[in-house]
């Protein structure tokens, strides 16, 4: 869904509006709370509208704890590069009116000073008999006036910059949470919406050219897990996922790689630009990297358990969909599988 288009005069208007909706209210002023009341004054989301109106029935300062929740269940799901167009959209705003602010101060210095030297024209003018004390006065007027004006905008400016300052911190804080919300926490690598992000980024980048070497995916499922998890319970399955996040961060550093969190136990390296050759060199090195995990156990310090992997890498083909580059992946994988586990297959 497109939810924003808004031209730049558009959002202006829009964040006035917000800022001063959510003055009105008790929840601070950060990314969470902007972005519901920038949807719900723009009637960009007609279901968090809804949610609103009908929480103010019940609370009509609306709190923190409220508008989080309303962002939880109607915003979050915003999708990585709407969440930039809407920040890079909202820098442009501040940008273009401290730009203005500055322009419009320039100006006005700029008519100061001309009257001040008009000012000073009509005064020899006058000391030389002409009838001007009048119009040397209205002058002065003026240019009291303008100083005036340059003053104002003068303050003007210095808001606009610390508005900006706050804008930045904002877009901070904005890509802070728009990339939490892409990484699995436990893994501390991508999760499957990172993932799909970043294999679609792949597949219709540049990357895939064939003077960049194409693209690949490995596809590694961690063998047993669910015995693991039978046999030793699932807080020592989650420390295996743990290590196995920190294996694939270790041993994937190419650059444009990521490392992801497919599901499960089920884990995915994305290689633009690479060969099919690098892309099982890599699978190789997080294989021998994973069976040198030694899970220990609590006080004793005693090996518990060591585990494989198996992995399944696949090159794209041009044109390829990403729901066929997969299933290539996976079904190497799942021969490796077949043929003994704690291998690398080609498909």
């Amino acid at each position: 869904m497109k939810r924003y288009d808004e031209t730049q005069s558009e959002s202006a208007a829009l964040l006035r509006l917000v800022l001063t909706r959510m003055a009105q209210h008790d929840a601070p002023f950060h990314p969470f709370t902007f972005a519901v009341w920038y949807e719900h004054l723009g009637g960009i989301n007609p279901r968090l509208s809804q949610a609103i109106e009908h929480q103010m029935k019940v609370e009509p300062r609306l709190s923190d704890a409220s508008l989080r929740r309303i962002y939880t269940a109607h915003v979050a799901d915003l999708d990585p590069a709407a969440a930039e167009r809407a920040s890079q959209g909202l820098h442009r705003v501040m940008q273009s009116m401290a730009d203005a602010a500055a322009r419009t101060g320039s100006t006005a210095g700029d008519f100061n000073a001309q009257l001040g030297e008009l000012g000073q024209a009509l005064g020899r003018q006058d000391s030389a008999g002409a009838p001007a004390p009048e119009l040397a006065l209205r002058m002065n007027d003026a240019r009291s006036s303008t100083a005036r004006m340059q003053a104002a905008v003068d303050a003007l400016q210095q808001q606009v910059a610390a508005s900006r300052g706050e804008i930045d911190k904002l877009r901070s804080d904005l890509e802070r949470t728009r990339e939490e919300s892409l990484l699995c926490p436990l893994s501390k690598v991508l999760n499957r919406k990172g993932f799909d992000h970043r294999l679609h980024a792949l597949l219709n980048g540049p990357a895939t050219s064939a003077a960049s070497g194409g693209a690949c995916l490995v596809m590694i499922d961690i063998d047993h897990f669910k015995k693991v998890n039978d046999t030793h319970g699932h807080l020592v399955g989650d420390r295996v996922l743990e290590a196995m996040g920190e294996v694939l961060r270790t041993a994937v550093t190419d650059p444009g790689a990521a490392t992801a969190r497919y599901g499960g136990e089920e884990f995915a390296i994305l290689l633009p630009g690479q060969s099919v050759a690098r892309a099982v060199e890599l699978a190789e090195a997080v294989r021998e990297g994973v069976k040198r995990i030694r899970v220990r156990q609590r006080g004793t310090e005693k090996i518990v358990l060591t585990v494989t992997v198996s992995a399944g890498v696949s090159g794209a083909q041009p044109g390829e969909e990403a729901t066929a580059l997969i299933a290539r992946a996976d079904a190497a994988l799942y021969r490796g599988k077949n043929a003994g586990r704690d291998r690398v297959v080609v498909g």
